[in-house]
């Protein structure tokens, strides 16, 4: 069902990005006209949103989401996916080191203020599966599939283009070549921080470890261009 979205016309559109990391997904809200402010658990030198808070995205959530058109939520996905679930738990075993399960918990918070919002994740997790992101679908070298929860909009799921070859890099032992590389992991012919740079079209931080983590721009241009498109269809 349609749920009505009362955005604010008067001025830009004001977007939370929590768990921003270094601004994949600010990135593409700003590009779409909007301003926004990131929180993060950690410090984020290289975050490129218009303003940026450290400290917990649930705690934030609650105490200024309604001050927020739209809420995107990106929570840690370390043993959310499926093909890391095994390995993590096998690792966690020996260590005694655990990885915090934060999407249910970010759901009741986002449920609670109201607002507009997405909760994005890894194919295998926690989220509702109302909309899938390719790399494909915008023309980028890496596949990186997401998808995206809806709370209080709705859009319809855009086409998912074939795939144009494989993921280069070597994997069981076979070396596989093709246009798109393995933003994930180091060594195994995974790819490079300026390769993952171009891949993603992020350009703006080095640290390969959060070039790993962040959302391509693309996605989060598109979402906002949708949601942009369902508020207007609702106010019409």
């Amino acid at each position: 069902m349609t749920q009505p979205i009362p955005i604010r016309r008067s001025r830009v559109l004001r977007v939370l990005d929590a768990y921003c990391c270094i601004g994949g997904a600010a990135r593409g809200y700003q590009q779409a006209g909007f301003h926004v402010t990131g929180v993060d658990i950690r410090p984020q030198p290289d975050y490129c949103g218009d303003a940026f808070h450290q400290g917990d995205a649930i705690e934030f959530i609650r105490a200024h989401g309604a001050d927020f058109d739209f809420i995107h939520t990106s929570p840690p996905c370390q043993g959310e996916g499926a093909p890391t679930k095994g390995t993590n738990a096998a690792r966690n075993a020996r260590t005694g080191r655990t990885h915090p399960r934060l999407i249910a918990p970010t759901r009741t918070a986002l449920d609670a203020v109201g607002r507009p919002y997405v909760i994005e994740n890894v194919p295998g997790s926690e989220v509702r599966k109302d909309l899938r992101l390719c790399g494909e679908q915008f023309g980028l070298g890496v596949l990186m599939h997401r998808y995206f929860e809806l709370g209080n909009w709705t859009t319809p799921q855009p086409a998912h283009p074939a795939h144009r070859g494989k993921v280069r890099g070597w994997r069981h032992g076979q070396y596989f070549d093709g246009p798109y590389v393995a933003a994930y992991g180091k060594g195994g012919g995974k790819a490079t921080t300026e390769e993952i740079q171009q891949a993603k079209r992020i350009h703006w931080s080095a640290d390969h470890f959060n070039l790993r983590e962040a959302l391509p721009p693309a996605y989060t241009h598109w979402i906002a261009t949708a949601f942009q498109t369902a508020a207007l269809g609702v106010a019409a």
